[in-house]
């Protein structure tokens, strides 16, 4: 690869921007979907002309959108069902971002946990009533982790494609 060669290293670009975006679904601060989406926008835009790299970030922009409304929505749903209000939700991101900080890397898991069960104990005034209720706060982060992460894995994949093809 030449220092030149522009389609290269939008290439490279495009690709580093994809990694950056799934590894943001577990680092703090990296929007995973965005960082995904805008490295095949870069790719499309960028890459030289043709209708199968706007088809490929046509496709991209309706998986991103697609993941970030479901990331939230099919979480929340299970957490409604449960009774764990957002307000405790809350109080573990904000722990689990100062536990980041604190802790590196696992003091993310340790503050949101704590930040949970602490809101959760606070509301129910009784430990046993509280855990429960961390525990689906947990399986509910889990999920949307997951989701995020599919979404970015069918951008990635749909970026390959793209890639291959045209």
């Amino acid at each position: 690869m030449s220092v030149t060669d522009t389609g290269a290293l939008v290439t490279v670009v495009a690709a580093l921007a994809i990694l950056a975006g799934l590894a943001g679904v577990v680092v703090p601060g990296l929007p995973a979907l965005p960082l995904c989406w805008g490295g095949v926008l870069v790719w499309a835009v960028f890459g030289g002309a043709g209708a199968g790299r706007w088809a490929v970030l046509a496709a991209a922009t309706l998986v991103a959108v697609a993941g970030t409304v479901v990331k939230y929505l099919w979480p929340g749903r299970n957490l409604k069902r449960t009774g764990v209000p957002t307000s405790s939700l809350l109080a573990g991101g904000v722990l689990g971002l100062v536990g980041f900080f604190v802790i590196p890397v696992v003091g993310l898991v340790i503050g949101f946990v704590g930040g949970v069960w602490a809101a959760e104990r606070l509301r129910l005034g009784d430990n046993r009533l509280a855990w429960p209720a961390t525990v689906q706060a947990l399986k509910a982060a889990g999920l949307s982790m997951l989701l995020e992460f599919a979404a970015g894995l069918v951008i990635a994949a749909l970026w390959v494609a793209g890639l291959l093809l045209t």
